[in-house]
């Protein structure tokens, strides 16, 4: 998996649009440790934390582009797969499909079947959250007092 994200970076796929899409599934998923490292790696990549701020209402906010929008409906729709045994609506394909060539669309699948992995990787072994240092990209954690 860390081979993988590797290749994720430097993909076809802009590496900001990539982080977006882990940031919200992680948010979906309940992960805190990635929401945490995915806000911080996408800050320190350059992007701007107000942004970053409103991907959770992104249906909302006109701060995201129409390929940025297609890659987070992506994302929200393989992460909710046990709500929608469905899975990936033909309006949410169509919109990807308008935006991203093929090779960008398996890269896209395979970011959000990986971050899905990590988000319960990360909660089942209760991963704490706040304390990953993208400058390192290790987590420092710190005894918390009471």
């Amino acid at each position: 998996m860390l081979a993988n994200e590797k290749l994720f970076h430097t993909g076809p796929v802009p590496h900001l649009t990539m982080e977006l899409v882990k940031l919200r599934a992680s948010q979906i998923n309940g992960c805190g440790y990635c929401v945490d490292m995915h806000y911080k790696d996408a800050v320190h990549a350059g992007e701007d934390p107000e942004r970053l701020n409103l991907v959770t209402v992104w249906r909302e906010a006109p701060a995201f582009t129409e390929p940025e929008r297609a890659a987070l409906a992506l994302a929200e729709e393989s992460a909710r797969i046990a709500d929608n045994p469905h899975g990936v609506s033909d309006e949410t394909w169509d919109l990807v499909r308008k935006h991203y060539d093929d090779e960008q669309i398996a890269a896209l699948v395979a970011m959000c079947a990986q971050i899905n992995a990590w988000n319960r990787i990360n909660v089942t072994l209760r991963t704490p959250a706040g304390f990953y240092d993208p400058v390192t990209k290790t987590a420092r954690y710190k005894e918390q007092s009471e």
